[in-house]
């Protein structure tokens, strides 16, 4: 099953969904279970049956040729005999002679046998090892051992459809956080790569066309312990195939895509993915925020960082003057729409025509289609224009060392983008949604709600777990709130050994019965089953897991009173409370 907390920050889908699949279909499965047997029978049809004649002429002649036993006397191989002497002498030029002696005879058919086995077994060997080296045979042979694979997981895996840079990210994040899953790329080489990285888990990989639907079936699709699917190629034809198969045979499973091209997300979301991520549309969106709401884009691009790394910058409001945009194809139109939609004055200068003349403008976007020219235009910039806002585009791994060492103000690459954004929803649905709301907001707010989580958090970005308030995530704080006793979220992320100390911990999200609460006040009583989404730091979370766990914890932080840490000497303290 899906994870349905990805619903609460997802479009709800249209009524014209629901009416695509009238038909429950069983999801199709490539899997040539027979083939493996079929190519063999194929390919080493005549040399078997050259094996096996040769076998039967030789039996058949040592029961023909007479000889004679110890004492002399007449005497004729029976056939199993015959069968006995050929079984030890074609594969390995025998052991003796059995019955009795050999006759002169009988050791001429033994010569003859012995060269006619050894020419037929070394033909049938070179057929053998021919099928062997056949790519349709070993195909099928890996197409069977990823199927058994498949098959006998027995645990929630994430179907990955993509081992681009993007699908590449997100595997590896998913494995850091001990996440299963299967892995589907059309290109061998990608497939490769997968072997090569050095991941935790052992993950089944397959190298076949993600449009096809047996394809998608043969990784898992149909699997019952599959609770999602990431369309993570770079196009979008491909990943409309992956959305629309995983709809109309297992509608049940959450589905996040990727989008290059504007035109094609109504055509996407006309299958209901739970979201349909266009990086070259985000990045838009991320650029105004960031002149817009410099503050706002700052905490929002902190929370989406990698755990540890520190706050970014914060830049001044930039919305005023000329900005000059370097791109082609997609990435430009896409860029220069959002920023005009925003209000700003945009030029459009195409990135191989020369350097522009940068001298009046404020903020200037490198986005050509190769690295070289994006890191040269921004360096011709920074020259030309120090006070220049910088926004450069990357598109390959390798030139990471350098933009880091040049340092612009905003970097993108939207395979990180695509990556982060989909494991925020997967992996902290809670969390992404929080996301939603601060993009939402206003520079007050988030500058307000900054600062609380440095003083928490300190100037690294946290980690986002969720915590449910039952007998599984917090047994202790349940125990104590069925009793009658009342315990606020405040105390609850409260120093165990000081009450009057917070923890690294931030309370960001608060669902209760449906409803859900962004930065839910310290004072709000809790109940069994709230979902709280907290953001933490490593000692944080350690002392988060000792209030949750520990009766005594729970108590003190509620009351303030120091109680027995062993269950006997509380049940003693409270006999000596009910006999007072």
């Amino acid at each position: 099953m899906g994870n349905p907390l990805l619903m609460l920050n997802s479009p709800p889908w249209r009524a014209g969904d629901r009416r695509l699949r009238r038909v429950a279909v069983e999801v199709p499965t490539e899997v040539p279970t027979t083939a493996a047997v079929f190519l063999v029978l194929r390919r080493l049809r005549w040399p078997l049956v050259m094996v096996l004649g040769v076998f039967a002429i030789s039996v058949f002649g040592f029961t023909l040729i007479p000889g004679v036993d110890d004492q002399g006397n007449p005497y004729r191989m029976t056939p199993f005999d015959a069968f006995y002497v050929m079984a030890y002498t074609a594969p390995t030029i025998g052991f003796g002679e059995t019955p009795y002696a050999f006759t002169v005879a009988q050791r001429m058919w033994m010569t003859v046998c012995i060269f006619m086995s050894v020419t037929i077994w070394a033909y049938a060997l070179g057929a053998t090892f021919a099928m062997l080296q056949e790519p349709g045979f070993r195909k099928a042979l890996s197409m069977q051992r990823f199927h058994r694979r498949v098959e006998s997981m027995r645990e929630p895996f994430i179907l990955i459809a993509g081992y681009g840079q993007a699908g590449r990210t997100l595997a590896l994040a998913l494995d850091q956080l001990g996440r299963r899953m299967v892995i589907l790329d059309e290109d061998p080489g990608r497939i490769d790569v997968l072997v090569a990285d050095q991941l935790t888990a052992d993950v089944p990989s397959l190298q076949g066309d993600p449009r096809n639907p047996g394809i998608l079936g043969l990784a898992g699709l149909g699997h019952p312990m599959c609770e999602g699917v990431m369309a993570m190629t770079d196009k979008d034809e491909m990943n409309l195939a992956v959305v629309m198969s995983a709809h109309l045979l297992r509608p049940e499973i959450p589905v996040i895509t990727r989008c290059s091209q504007r035109e094609n997300v109504p055509r996407l979301e006309d299958f209901g993915p739970q979201a349909v991520i266009n990086p070259f549309d985000r990045f838009g969106h991320y650029l105004v925020m960031a002149l817009s709401k410099p503050v706002t884009y700052q905490l929002a691009s902190w929370l989406l960082d990698e755990p540890g790394t520190p706050l970014p910058k914060l830049h001044c409001e930039l919305s005023h003057g000329r900005w000059m945009v370097a791109a082609d194809g997609r990435f430009g139109a896409e860029v220069t729409r959002d920023l005009r939609a925003a209000g700003l004055q945009v030029e459009v200068v195409d990135p191989s025509a020369g350097l522009p003349d940068v001298s009046e403008i404020v903020g200037f976007v490198a986005g050509a289609e190769s690295d070289t020219t994006n890191l040269s235009l921004a360096a011709h910039a920074r020259l030309e224009n120090p006070e220049v806002y910088l926004s450069v585009r990357q598109k390959v791994v390798s030139t990471a060392p350098l933009l880091e060492a040049f340092e612009p103000d905003q970097v993108f690459v939207a395979t990180d983008l695509v990556a982060f954004e989909t494991l925020a929803r997967v992996e902290a649905p809670l969390f992404w949604g929080f996301i939603q709301h601060v993009h939402e907001q206003t520079d007050e707010w988030s500058a307000k709600v900054l600062k609380d989580m440095q003083a928490r958090l300190g100037n690294y970005s946290p980690t986002a777990i969720k915590l449910v308030l039952d007998g599984r995530g917090a047994p202790a704080v349940c125990r104590w709130l069925d009793k009658g006793n009342t315990l606020t979220l405040g105390q609850l992320l409260s120093d165990p050994d000081d009450r009057d100390q917070p923890i690294d911990v931030y309370p960001s999200v608060l669902v209760r019965d449906g409803l859900t609460q962004f930065v839910p006040d310290l004072r709000t009583p809790l109940q069994v089953g709230d979902e709280l989404g907290l953001l933490v730091r490593t000692r944080g979370n350690t002392s988060l897991s000792h209030n949750v766990f520990h009766d005594e914890a729970v108590e003190y932080l509620a009351t303030g009173e120091s109680v027995p840490s062993t269950w006997l000497w509380r049940q003693f303290r409270d006999r000596r409370r009910n006999r007072a």
